[in-house]
Formats: C-alpha cells, structure tokens, sequence
C-alpha cells in the first residue's frame, strides 16, 4: 500500500459516513509547493458523533488499527486520532476541526483536488502557509518554514495576500511570516 493508496481507502469511507475533511500538513504542502517526502497523511475532519461511529464502524480491524475511544475523546477535546494501516504502518492523522473562526473559514475554502491520483479535498495554499506557521510557532521546526518558502515559490502573485495577512495578524504569526519574508530576499 501506498500513501495514494491509503488516501484513495480513507477519503471515500469519510465520505460515505458524511464527514467533510481536507488534506493538509505535508501532502498539502507538497501539493501545493515543492513534495517531499512524509511517512504520514494529515487530515482535517468535521464529525458529527454519530458519523464518526460510522466511519470507525468502516474500518476492517484486520486492515487498520484504531482506538475507538480515543476516536471519541479526540471529538470531545477537539483534538486528533490516528487510524494506522496494519501492514504498512503508514498513519492517518485525523484531526478534528477546531472551534475558532479561522479554522472555520479554512475548512469552508477546501478544494476539490486529485492528489496521489485520488479525488479529495485539500486546503488552500493560503490555509497551508497559515497552518505550517501555526506549526512553526508551537514547534520550532525550520521544516515548516521550507514547506511556507515551497509554496510560496510556487504560488507567487496567486496568493491572496489580504486573506494571508489578515489571518497571520490576527492569530499572531508576524514574526514566523517576517522570518520567511525576509529569507526570499
């Protein structure tokens, strides 16, 4: 199995219990930017209890190792699960959308994308750039800020810059964006 392979099983059972989800974190990144490689797939999901029971319902145990409550604890708190393929040991991080404007209005700019020849939904270069920034801030890691330099390379004037700056001023990215900024010059 490959990382396409795990997107093009996982997309389609989120799909059949009605739960909205996008691609992010490197396999956006690499979409939307330069690839690299990552032994992991990130996803952001949007669940209703009931349609996460059905998803984790559609998971063949023999195929995927799950923890079903931390599935539900995960719903609870607003945070992530993994869904693990038994084989491979490739991980799915399914991460709940979290209950703030931004994410809100980063969930509703998805896009209908074929990654890894897979039909799915992916974030927003813009939504990336933002997310990888959050992640550099909470993390420290000069990864996140090659991923933002990446896709800014490859995006250029197609960015909406006042969507970027707006959100970068109000969650408190400035310095994290400064930083890329100026390492482009």
């Amino acid at each position: 199995m490959t990382l396409g392979d795990l997107l093009g099983s996982i997309g389609p059972k989120l799909e059949h219990a009605r739960i909205p989800y996008m691609v992010t974190g490197s396999v956006a990144s690499s979409y939307h930017g330069e690839p690299r490689a990552t032994r992991d797939l990130d996803v952001v999901i949007d669940p209703t209890p009931g349609a996460l029971a059905a998803f984790l319902e559609s998971l063949p145990r023999d195929t995927y190792y799950l923890d079903a409550d931390a599935a539900i604890a995960a719903l609870r708190e607003r945070t992530q699960f993994n869904v693990i393929d038994s084989a491979t040991g490739w991980k799915v991080d399914l991460i709940i959308r979290k209950d703030r404007p931004f994410s809100a209005e980063e969930f509703g700019r998805r896009l209908p994308a074929k990654m890894l020849s897979t039909d799915t939904f992916v974030a927003t270069p813009e939504d990336v750039i933002i997310a990888k920034l959050e992640w550099a801030n909470a993390s420290g890691s000069d990864r996140q800020l090659r991923d933002v330099e990446s896709i800014l390379a490859a995006a250029g004037e197609q960015l909406d810059r006042t969507y970027l700056d707006r959100w970068i001023s109000q969650l408190g990215l400035t310095d994290a964006w400064a930083s890329v900024l100026a390492d482009r010059l």
